[in-house]
């Protein structure tokens, strides 16, 4: 996959745990899980602007391109 996922690295930074984002965010840790591994295939813009404002960071912080 292209697209690369942070969202350990920005976890770990803020001493936050999935099950707290989860509950957070408003969204099941199932598939905060699938994000963080990779396995996403789709993301709702609204999903990732709640994961911004919870974590006060921006989507760039989340999610990198990598070229092959």
């Amino acid at each position: 996959m292209d697209i690369l996922v942070h969202l350990d690295e920005v976890l770990a930074a803020r001493g936050m745990t999935l099950t707290q984002l989860a509950t957070e965010v408003g969204v099941t840790v199932v598939n905060l899980s699938v994000l963080k591994n990779g396995r996403a295939r789709a993301i709702r813009f609204s999903t990732l602007a709640r994961l911004c404002e919870v974590l006060n960071c921006q989507p760039g912080d989340i999610l990198s391109y990598r070229r092959h």
